[in-house]
């Protein structure tokens, strides 16, 4: 089972504030409110996202030292073989970097598998290169498109992102991607945000949701790796990875100007890559588990300091209230498992 390096890093340096917030939490918090210490038992199984796994982690780690009864797995292959699993009812939780994918619904809906959507976290995807990479600073969509969308199979260097409509003056040095594969959220997103109205006027209607090919990575951290590896390399990861390694952030123009990923920029929308990040919960497996109905609960009562500890950026304070109101119908509503709720992302 892979647990990704960042994580363990995360844990191990957030551990003691983090113990300290749950063995102090109050009703004014939230922190500790859904636990109920050593008589809570049980198992909990999250799944999914890579980059959502640092959150979730933290999350477990922090309620499992109030509730050491309760045994708390995450994981985080990629977004799309976590949904594989938990819609087939072999996960509790679902941690993921993008919405929930039609076909995954079907998946869940064949399955009996009945869910409740919870925003948790606001991310940037962040556009990445090597330190020593300083001839690139920013990139137009139409770079990232020439660069890496479904024409560009052939295009080997930086320059060479021209052929297909990049405007940018780019080096003529070796391209070499390390980006998430077809598996990972990440990389979903990135087609959405970065890539699909540029291929929507080049290719007209209907046109792929995919990039060129490469080899693709499900683990953030062997993205990190790769981008120190090669000084021309290019590629994209959640906020927080970036922001932990040693790697150049690439500003991005999205037609208003290039733009930085920040916290700040990421709140007020201005970054042209954010996103939402979001778990799913199985809701007859919370009907019948009170560990998993107290984590959850526990999560999102102290939502934006996991999210803060983690490296990403708080959801703006609507989005976490409507995803508390989705939890509580779920919880405080009768029969959880009749309908699947979504909250507002």
């Amino acid at each position: 089972m892979h647990r990704s390096r960042l994580v363990v890093a995360v844990v191990a340096t957030a551990a003691l504030s983090l113990l300290a917030a749950a063995c102090g939490g109050d009703s004014e918090s939230g922190g500790g409110s859904a636990s109920t210490g050593a008589d809570l038992t049980g198992a909990v199984f999250a799944t999914g996202s890579s980059t959502v796994e640092p959150i979730t982690a933290l999350a477990g780690e922090s309620f499992n030292a109030e509730n050491p009864g309760v045994d708390i797995t995450v994981e985080g292959p990629g977004t799309g073989d976590g949904f594989k699993k938990f819609c087939a009812g072999e996960a509790d939780i679902a941690n993921a970097s993008r919405k929930i994918k039609d076909e995954e619904v079907q998946l869940c809906k064949d399955a009996g598998v009945e869910y409740v959507e919870l925003a948790v976290a606001s991310d940037a995807l962040t556009v990445v290169t090597n330190v020593d990479n300083t001839a690139v600073s920013c990139l137009k969509l139409e770079d990232l498109y020439g660069l890496v969308g479904p024409e560009s199979d052939g295009v080997a260097t930086w320059s060479q992102a021209s052929q297909f409509g990049a405007t940018s003056q780019l080096p003529d040095a070796e391209l070499k991607i390390f980006a998430p594969g077809q598996e990972s959220g990440t990389y979903d997103s990135f087609v959405e945000l970065a890539l699909s109205k540029i291929t929507e006027e080049r290719l007209g209607e209907d046109p792929p949701k995919e990039t060129r090919t490469f080899g693709g990575l499900a683990d953030d951290n062997e993205i990190i790796r790769g981008i120190q590896s090669s000084p021309t390399s290019f590629g994209w990861v959640g906020f927080a990875f970036a922001e932990q390694a040693e790697v150049r952030e690439i500003e991005v123009d999205g037609g208003e100007g290039c733009v930085a990923p920040s916290a700040e920029t990421v709140a007020d929308g201005s970054y042209p890559l954010s996103r939402t990040l979001y778990i799913y919960v199985n809701t007859a497996k919370a009907a019948a588990s009170p560990a998993l109905q107290a984590f959850v609960t526990y999560y999102l009562d102290n939502d934006e300091q996991f999210v803060t500890e983690a490296g990403y950026v708080a959801l703006p304070a609507d989005q976490l209230e409507a995803s508390k109101a989705a939890w509580t119908a779920v919880v405080g509503g009768g029969s959880s498992a009749e309908t699947t709720t979504t909250a507002a992302g």
